[in-house]
């Protein structure tokens, strides 16, 4: 039983590597990225400090043009 959940474990970490080889979207790939960093170290919790970093880096992105709008995002994820 273990064998079969590494087994589907590494299937799946395969299957998300290559698609994320094919992703030209900055912002999305820093977004993407963020994810398992705050899983692994920090049981996806952040202080409060942390927190309002991460708005203040986000309203700064926007402000630079480095984002797109949710409905863009939809249309790049159909073509995965």
């Amino acid at each position: 039983m273990e064998t079969r959940k590494i087994m589907d474990i590494k299937a799946e970490r395969s299957l998300l590597i290559k698609e994320l080889e094919q992703v030209e979207d900055i912002s999305l790939l820093k977004t993407l990225k963020a994810v398992p960093h705050y899983g692994l170290k920090n049981e996806g919790r952040i202080g409060i400090e942390q927190y309002n970093y991460e708005l203040d880096e986000a309203e700064a992105e926007m402000g630079r043009g480095e984002s797109i709008t949710h409905e863009e995002l939809k249309k790049q994820m159909k073509a995965w």
